[in-house]
């Protein structure tokens, strides 16, 4: 998920602006407001209960791939939960009121490491201090397999440009279990060596449910906490662009 322009920045400064304004317009008490006066002070309220809104209750994304298959659709609108985690202040995001921490098998929004104006959606799969390793499409934590269970072939390929059939596998993470996809071991031939990862304290280890098609903690590392932006917990619309469609069948999936 990307953002063109910095939503938070738009509605603080929104506030900031038709506040000003509706300030004066009671200290002077002006009999006949301006045309300036009288939108400040009808725009004000709206500013502030978006802004309140977006920073501290839940906040709209949309779905623009597919790595989080079958999880999340391309083209699912999701809202996000601001208050698991905590509250923090719009822009700054600096954590005002710590409320919990983030588990595994959390599906989650972040502002991405390496770029933080842009948010990226994963599923949390390590926490600060454990000890991963990805070999033959398989999670062990701690020294614990996850256990894995084939479900058969994804009805979908991903894309006209990858048309690959994908299994899917039911995936018991830790207290959590969700499916993911994965490319049949025959389809690349020999498997990679095992991977191995220590997360650092004060950071999480992400990846995306459709596990050979996600840029993920595996090629850039691990997310520092206060990089959160919350957790994912309900598919209130799907819009398909290309073919300009609802899918009505998404609208209030619970994201688990």
């Amino acid at each position: 998920m990307t953002v063109d322009f910095d939503i938070e920045l738009f509605l603080v400064a929104g506030v900031l602006l038709t506040g000003f304004f509706a300030i004066l317009k009671r200290l002077f008490a002006y009999p006949k407001p301006t045309v300036v006066f009288h939108v400040a002070g009808s725009f004000f309220p709206v500013f502030l209960i978006v802004l309140l809104l977006r920073s501290f209750v839940v906040e709209p994304f949309r779905i623009p791939s597919g790595s989080m298959l079958p999880t999340l659709e391309i083209g699912d609108f999701i809202l996000v939960n601001k208050f698991t985690y905590g509250l923090r202040l719009p822009v700054l995001h600096w954590e005002v009121l710590p409320l919990g921490e983030p588990e595994r098998g959390d599906v989650v929004v972040f502002r991405y490491p390496h770029d933080p104006s842009q948010d990226y959606i994963k599923r949390l799969v390590g926490l600060p201090g454990d000890d991963i390793v990805y070999s033959d499409k398989v999670l062990t934590i701690n020294g614990q397999v996850m256990q894995q269970d084939d479900k058969g072939v994804y009805e979908e390929p991903l894309s006209e440009v990858f048309p690959i059939a994908l299994q899917r596998v039911h995936e018991q993470l830790g207290n959590a279990a969700h499916d993911i996809l994965t490319v049949p071991a025959n389809e690349f031939g020999a498997q990679p060596a095992p991977q191995r990862w220590t997360v650092p304290e004060g950071h999480y280890f992400v990846m995306g449910d459709n596990r050979d098609n996600s840029n993920d903690s595996r090629f850039w590392g691990a997310v520092p906490r206060d990089h959160f932006v919350g957790k994912a917990f309900i598919v209130w619309m799907n819009w398909d662009a290309a073919a300009n469609t609802a899918e009505f069948s998404r609208i209030g999936q619970s994201i688990r």
